[in-house]
């Protein structure tokens, strides 16, 4: 009991540890990787242009719906109400799937699902609102660790269970909601922050109006760097929801799952580990961002056009998973740098703001490609011709950024040293950000992305 006491005294090892624990538990869904698999197959028997054409769709607008009124609650109810809402959501989506027939429950899903994906800013902003600045380094990395390590784990035990034990996807809904109901229960015993950061804390350190916040923000993006970082991030991340949504449905066109062996679960495990270990070597790799940045972007947005192209066009199960693997990889190495570049040049009042209207942006992007293409109601497209969309979508990313990247490039080389000297000069002058305060930015990208 000593012991005990003694870890919920101190200053940031006991929230650290609570969290991490609901981020491990929340994370881990062994049933998440056979979703559409289950939804089309005979416990819930709908047709796959149904899931397809009407109710993912029905996520997207949900999510664009809900994303801006939960940002704002996110920080005036302090966090931890959002976070045990967030819980409780999660709970009832492994209720629904487990026990409520018929269309209906599934339209009603959708939007309980786009509430958890809305509140999940308030993971990492939760912790920053309760640890001094010195310690946000330490307690991103456990947080992200955590998340990684539930995902991994969920998607590797649901594969076992299904390769090794042929256990039924009903079953692998329950044992969800059973970790899952854990995760709320851990939520409830979070500390209650004192204040938030936007609306009492932070604005109120940095003395910032309501007038001052949008002054700075206006201010942020006339940097021209941050604008084509900020372009790429949303046009980027709207691909990246189209694509992540509607995955499984394309490999059960590939191989129906009522008559072939499923893999998606080990698909996702691997893709976990690729992701983070490409998004850590960009910690480690020494390049002039500056200067290169927006031509990486172009390449390796080409190579994810091509995984797309791949994922759309092939006949073959294995190259598709080999397709994901690659886009997620590239996805997970850009938005890692691309993250790290808005924060070096964001002044430290806009930090929130600025992700958050990035991810807003994208999210609305991905809800008008989700209406033109997907819906029902428009062209509603077949899943082989929407993925050759989005992989002529990522196409045009690509072109966009190597233009542009190989005239940065150029430009560097070619002009006049003291040229450059004028135009670095001419450039907004922003205040940077330090190490510790960066680490506080990586919430939006956990969050970020994070489609269905």
């Amino acid at each position: 009991m000593g012991s005990w006491a003694k870890l919920k005294s101190t200053d940031w090892v006991f929230p650290t540890a609570v969290l991490s624990l609901y981020g491990f538990f929340a994370n881990c869904r062994p049933a998440e990787p056979f979703l559409t698999p289950y939804l089309i197959g005979p416990y819930k028997n709908i047709s796959e242009e149904v899931v397809t054409n009407y109710l993912f769709p029905i996520w997207t607008y949900s999510y664009l719906a809900v994303l801006f009124p939960v940002f704002l609650l996110t920080d005036f109810l302090r966090y931890k109400p959002v976070i045990m809402v967030q819980g409780l959501f999660l709970v009832t989506n492994y209720v629904l799937l487990c026990f409520a027939p018929g269309l209906t429950a599934m339209t009603f899903l959708q939007f309980n699902y786009a509430v958890v994906t809305s509140t999940e800013v308030a993971y990492f902003s939760y912790i920053y609102s309760v640890i001094p600045p010195e310690r946000y380094q330490r307690a991103t990395g456990y947080l992200r660790s955590a998340m990684l390590t539930g995902s991994t784990l969920g998607a590797t035990i649901g594969q076992m269970l299904v390769s090794l034990a042929g256990l039924d996807y009903f079953y692998l809904n329950a044992i969800s909601l059973g970790i899952l109901s854990i995760a709320f229960l851990i939520s409830i015993w979070l500390p209650m922050p004192q204040q938030g950061m936007f609306f009492r804390g932070e604005k109120a350190a940095l003395g910032l109006s309501a007038k001052d916040q949008v002054e700075e923000e206006v201010k942020s993006y006339s940097s021209r760097k941050l604008v084509y970082w900020s372009l790429w991030w949303a046009l980027a991340m709207a691909g990246y929801g189209q694509v992540f949504n509607y995955i499984q449905l394309m490999w059960d066109h590939i191989e129906p799952s009522s008559t072939s062996s499923v893999y998606n679960g080990g698909v996702e495990a691997i893709c976990a580990v690729v992701g983070a270990a490409a998004a850590f070597c960009v910690g480690h790799v020494k390049v002039t961002w500056d200067v290169w940045g927006e031509l990486s972007l172009g390449v390796f947005s080409a190579v994810g056009a091509g995984a797309v192209f791949l994922i759309g066009l092939t006949s073959n199960i294995w190259a598709s998973y080999a397709g994901y693997v690659i886009f997620k990889a590239s996805y997970m190495l850009l938005i890692t740098i691309t993250t790290f570049q808005i924060a070096s040049n964001l002044s430290m009042a806009c930090y929130a703001l600025t992700f958050g209207v990035n991810t807003f942006v994208a999210l609305l992007l991905q809800t008008i490609l989700t209406a033109i293409v997907v819906d029902e109601t428009a062209l509603g497209l077949d899943i082989i011709t929407q993925f050759i969309i989005y992989g002529s979508y990522y196409a045009a990313i690509s072109v966009l950024f190597l233009i542009r990247g190989m005239y940065t490039a150029c430009a560097h080389h070619c002009r006049p040293k003291q040229a450059m000297d004028q135009e670095q000069k001419e450039e907004p002058k922003v205040e940077m950000p330090s190490s510790d305060r960066f680490c506080s930015d990586h919430r939006q990208y956990d969050y970020t992305n994070t489609p269905r």
